[in-house]
């Protein structure tokens, strides 16, 4: 093949990976041109294009597209399906086809970012179709918003309930008023009186506390006076 050929081949084969959701790499050993035409036709139902590939350029265009460790599977005569669709679909139909002409082999795939061994290639046609998977968390997602409702429903009522019930039990009129600030004021006058009384007693007792001392010190001096006295009489 001459090298612009090449070229061209490489910038389509990497346009394809590009636009593909899914690949699935194949050994088609054995097979004849007609098998190979009806597994092409059976897989462009569902959008994907079934190419026989040379390995090395296969191998060029996978690097260009970033795509690692798809080497090990480019060996011996090798077909792909650029899958643009429902990757399970298009597994179901290859494994299919493989039961059909056994010397097709499901060598491997990548999708998602991630290189496919052949068992885990293969898992992808036990799986459920997309329509329905969605149809299922479709209905998962009604089933949930549903009972969502019916809990908002239910609580608001019982809510409604206990306010209606709290209704009837507190009448109108039955909280009794809080008790007047005039009446707490009106007591502060005779905390003052009884707290005075003590102070006035004290000044009462001081006068005669005074008078008693200077009665004693009169006492004291007419003795001492008297004691004199009687000293010096016995002196004479």
């Amino acid at each position: 093949m001459p090298k612009t050929e090449k070229i061209e081949r490489v910038a389509e084969l990497k346009a394809g990976i590009d636009g593909s959701d899914a690949l699935l790499l194949t050994e088609y050993r054995g097979l004849t041109v007609a098998d190979i035409t009806e597994l092409r036709r059976s897989l462009a139902e569902g959008g994907t294009t079934f190419a026989v590939v040379k390995n090395t350029l296969m191998q060029r265009a996978a690097a260009d597209a970033s795509i690692e460790d798809l080497e090990p599977m480019l060996e011996g005569p090798t077909a792909v399906a650029f899958i643009a669709g429902d990757p399970v679909a298009a597994a179901k139909k290859v494994v299919e086809a493989a039961k059909k002409f056994p010397s097709l082999i499901l060598k491997g795939g990548y999708m998602d970012g991630q290189v496919l061994s052949a068992d885990e290639a293969k898992g992808l046609a036990d799986l459920e179709p997309r329509e329905v998977m969605l149809s299922k968390i479709a209905g998962l997602l009604k089933g949930e918003m549903s009972r969502a409702a019916s809990m908002f429903v239910s609580a608001q009522s019982k809510f409604l309930s206990l306010l209606e019930a709290y209704k009837e039990k507190v009448p109108d009129g039955s909280v009794p008023e809080p008790p007047e600030v005039a009446e707490v004021a009106d007591e502060a006058p005779v905390v003052e009186e009884t707290s005075e009384a003590p102070a006035v007693e004290e000044a009462d007792e001081a006068p005669a506390a005074e008078e008693a001392d200077e009665a004693l010190t009169a006492e004291a001096e007419a003795e001492d006076e008297t004691e004199l006295a009687n000293d010096e009489a016995g002196e004479e």
